[in-house]
């Protein structure tokens, strides 16, 4: 293989990003003194700037949270246009450690092995960090997939085991096949990512047609399904803490609430000062604005 995993990843990392997008970016970046900003999910494949944007802004130093990363929501006017968006922040050297593996987290590497963008940093050493990090989620998913998918098969195989294997260990509700879905809509990206992820992680295999082989010795394996498994036995409870965490920490909470409600019903709750920094205490009374609401309407 002539392109290396670093490559590949720097490649995909420096895709063109709406201006729109990138002048989010570059807010976010500089007013938190980021590293960098990351920009990954449907938006990003789409294009569209409908929705929520979803970023990570990178800080240096230490990882001030224990529950990480700290989740926000935003509403900025660029261009006469109002952009919404998901802003999750944490430190690089806590991203790093989480996409290489070093933590007890399923998250991070099982994200970043999808599509994402860089498009704001703050010079090029920070660009080279931040590209390795995700390099080491590529190679990480990669080390599961090959222990977790089947002896041969279709590389589309083994990212599904892994995508599988993450869904059941998280606290979410996926509909089933969403793991085709992801592989569906990013069919460039993964085209050739397996074999090139299996050779930066040293995994030998054969290949014949579109057929691989992880050739995995037996206590290899092992050892990757026990780091694994030590994880996935966390993985819901960790998601409980970060959502729990959430709720009183996700800033912006109540006008995102109140946007999702309307994209999906129609229905506008207004926002008040009380509702703003009391979301949990005012979910009674803005579920029975709601219900009002939702009779008028019918």
């Amino acid at each position: 293989m002539s392109e290396t995993l670093g490559q590949r990843v720097r490649a995909s990392l420096a895709r063109e990003i709406r201006p729109e997008v990138a002048a989010y970016a570059r807010m976010l970046g500089e007013e938190a003194s980021a590293l960098g900003v990351l920009f990954y999910g449907s938006n990003l494949r789409t294009g569209s700037l409908e929705g929520v944007l979803d970023f990570y802004v990178l800080l240096p130093g230490p990882q001030r949270e224990r529950v990480w990363p700290l989740v926000s929501y935003r509403e900025w006017e660029y261009g006469g246009e109002v952009l919404r968006a998901k802003i999750a922040t944490m430190s690089l050297e806590q991203f790093a450690a989480a996409a290489t593996g070093k933590s007890r987290d399923t998250t991070i590497w099982a994200r970043f092995v999808q599509p994402s963008a860089l498009i704001w940093v703050r010079d090029e050493a920070a660009r080279e960090a931040i590209a390795d990090a995700v390099t080491g989620a590529a190679r990480t998913a990669a080390r599961l997939a090959a222990a977790l998918g089947p002896e041969t098969g279709e590389a589309g195989d083994y990212w599904r085991a892994l995508f599988r294997a993450t869904y059941r260990a998280e606290f979410r509700v996926e509909k089933p096949g969403r793991e085709d879905s992801i592989l569906s809509v990013n069919r460039e990206h993964f085209d050739g990512l397996l074999p090139t992820a299996w050779q930066a992680e040293g995994i030998e295999f054969a290949s014949e047609g579109t057929k691989l082989r992880p050739e995995l010795p037996e206590e290899g394996r092992r050892s990757i399904l026990k780091w694994w498994n030590s994880r996935a036995r966390l993985g819901k409870p960790l998601n409980v803490l970060r959502l729990a965490k959430a709720t009183t920490t996700f800033d912006g909470a109540a006008d995102y609430a109140a946007w999702k409600l309307h994209r999906h019903t129609g229905i506008e709750l207004e926002v008040t000062p009380f509702r703003a920094r009391h979301p949990l205490l005012a979910m009674p009374g803005a579920l029975v604005e709601f219900l009002r609401k939702r009779r008028a309407q019918r």
